[in-house]
């Protein structure tokens, strides 16, 4: 699973890719606990261990990828 984090005034996000195993709900869960208090910083751990910091007082946006179930491969019309 796949986490976008657009930064307050920078062009550029972090992208971080979560271990496989990560569960969706978990992670959305601690991602609205951390915004919810400012002065907080949102951790999170990619797939090889690192943890990423971000201060939620720069958090522009967050994105997270879809559920695999959801993910749409080859030419279907929607």
């Amino acid at each position: 699973m796949d986490v976008r984090i657009g930064i307050v005034q920078s062009m550029k996000e972090l992208d971080i890719e979560l271990p496989e195993d990560a569960d969706r709900d978990e992670v959305l869960a601690g991602i609205e606990a951390a915004l919810a208090e400012d002065g907080k910083i949102l951790w999170l751990t990619d797939r090889k261990g690192r943890q990423v910091g971000v201060p939620v007082g720069k958090v522009a946006y967050v994105e997270v990828d879809p559920p695999i179930a959801a993910r749409q491969v080859g030419f279907g019309i929607s």
